[in-house]
């Protein structure tokens, strides 16, 4: 009876100790599943590109292009655009596409200016990046001018940036729409892949080579939206389209598009090239005024281009014209949210 009491004493001391080991355990437990759903990218976070506030800056001026990169990259990949604060209606309707193709999170918004910066980053904390110098803020720069020169002429080194750092790069113009998921049309391993700007209908078996230059010993293909690997022969584009663009050249004025074309040409033989089908990717040109193309081709395009019209206005009614614009209706679906 003594023996029987004492040993209920001594379990009665040890249980206190063996619940406060197991509720320690399962604190541990829950902190360690509480860093994994924090992690980027984890499948079970539900916010999965937001990570803790210490791997972000405090103030966005610091923030580089090396950090904004290493933070939205997935699969090594980041996708690119460059936005001035009046586009930002347009890049809201292209983030509501991307984001139904499920390839938000990898986006990096370069903004050209402060408050671009500050607006995506407060709606979307670490998905904008500022490069100095920054640009006028409040003018809507029309296609042609010297302020919408000063804005395009920087993309390739935004671009050659990302390559260096070891980024896939997906670059992009924000008056576009995905209605298919590209990267599915990224075959091989090329360095560089394209769109043709041009309106002439190319059979839907077309070469992917880089077209031929016409009469005038010139290409028509479209800086607006390229996919580059870090590769010598993407870096060697995006250094030989700079050192065109810095020639300075009165035809260049106001478009760096020419500048694009005479670098592919220039280094045709040492960059490996590949012009991406045109059903899939068509200029505006061919999408918005060729009717019976587009039907022929119903089902096949992935990337809507709004080009071959001018004016910011005249861009947004084309879009609502042909149910584009989706910002009024769903711009839930985009990281933005409403933009007021």
């Amino acid at each position: 009876m003594a023996q029987h009491q004492s040993f209920s004493s001594s379990s009665l001391s040890i249980r206190p100790i063996s619940l406060l080991n197991g509720l320690l355990l399962l604190v541990s437990l829950l902190l360690l599943l509480g860093v994994f759903l924090s992690r980027k990218g984890s499948p079970l976070s539900p916010f999965p590109n937001v990570s803790s506030s210490s791997s972000l800056p405090s103030n966005w001026r610091d923030y580089s292009l090396s950090q904004a990169a290493q933070f939205v990259a997935k699969d090594g990949t980041v996708i690119v655009c460059a936005v001035s604060y009046p586009f930002l209606s347009f890049l809201n309707n292209w983030l509501i596409s991307v984001s139904r193709q499920k390839h938000q999170d990898r986006v990096l918004v370069i903004a050209e200016d402060y408050a671009t910066l500050y607006k995506v980053n407060k709606k979307w904390p670490g998905h904008a990046v500022l490069i100095p110098p920054a640009l006028d803020s409040q003018t809507a720069h029309k296609f042609g001018s010297p302020g919408f020169f000063n804005f395009t002429s920087r993309r390739p080194q935004h671009l050659l940036q990302l390559l260096e750092l070891g980024y896939n790069v997906m670059y992009n113009d924000v008056d576009m729409v995905w209605l298919q998921d590209p990267f599915k049309y990224l075959e091989g391993s090329h360095d560089a892949y394209f769109t043709d700007d041009r309106t002439t209908i190319k059979p839907l078996n077309h070469s992917h080579n880089l077209p031929p230059p016409d009469r005038n010993g010139v290409t028509y293909i479209c800086s607006c939206m390229i996919f580059l690997r870090p590769t010598h022969g993407a870096k060697l584009l995006m250094k030989k389209w700079i050192e065109e663009l810095q020639a300075g050249s009165k035809g260049y004025e106001g478009n760096d598009q020419p500048a694009f074309n005479w670098a592919l040409n220039k280094t045709a033989h040492q960059v490996d090239l590949y012009l991406l089908p045109q059903a899939a990717f068509p200029t505006g040109g061919l999408y918005f005024t060729n009717k019976t193309w587009a039907e022929e081709t119903k089902g096949k395009h992935v990337i809507i281009h709004n080009n071959y019209i001018i004016g910011y206005e005249n861009k947004m009614k084309r879009f609502q014209d042909f149910g584009l614009w989706l910002v009024d209706d769903h711009a839930l679906e985009s990281p933005l949210g409403k933009l007021e």
